[in-house]
């Protein structure tokens, strides 16, 4: 992905608390508390730490986050990545050097699934 794909950039040195929504693509170098939410891509920089609740379309991991993670399309672990807590996600991607400590679930369609589970409880 080219750097001026990006729409958003939390640099290195940056803190921030809260909840993150966004289109297209959004890279965190910096540090990120809260809820991050999404149809595009989340780029977690090497350096980066994320912690809470992550649903985004893809996620590119070079970094840290901490908490659960639903990544609709792919989730990506780079050879520096780390990640602590539940994965789902239709596609997997890991570098040898990640680290995953966590369960992982993969579907062919999360969201459809979720869709099914409320249709058969009502």
């Amino acid at each position: 992905m080219a750097r001026d794909e990006i729409n958003a950039f939390l640099g290195t040195g940056t803190n921030y608390q809260g909840k993150l929504n966004f289109q297209g693509a959004v890279r965190i170098d910096g540090n990120f508390n809260g809820e991050v939410e999404s149809e595009g891509t989340l780029v977690v920089g090497k350096d980066a730490c994320v912690e809470g609740v992550v649903r985004v379309g893809q996620l590119i991991l070079s970094g840290r986050i901490i908490g659960e993670v639903t990544s609709r399309d792919k989730a990506v672990l780079h050879k520096t990545a780390n990640l602590q807590g539940n994965l789902v996600t239709p596609v997997l991607v890991v570098e040898e050097g990640a680290v995953l400590e966590g369960q992982v679930t993969m579907t062919s369609a999360p969201a459809e699934s979720a869709e099914t589970e409320k249709e058969e409880i009502s």
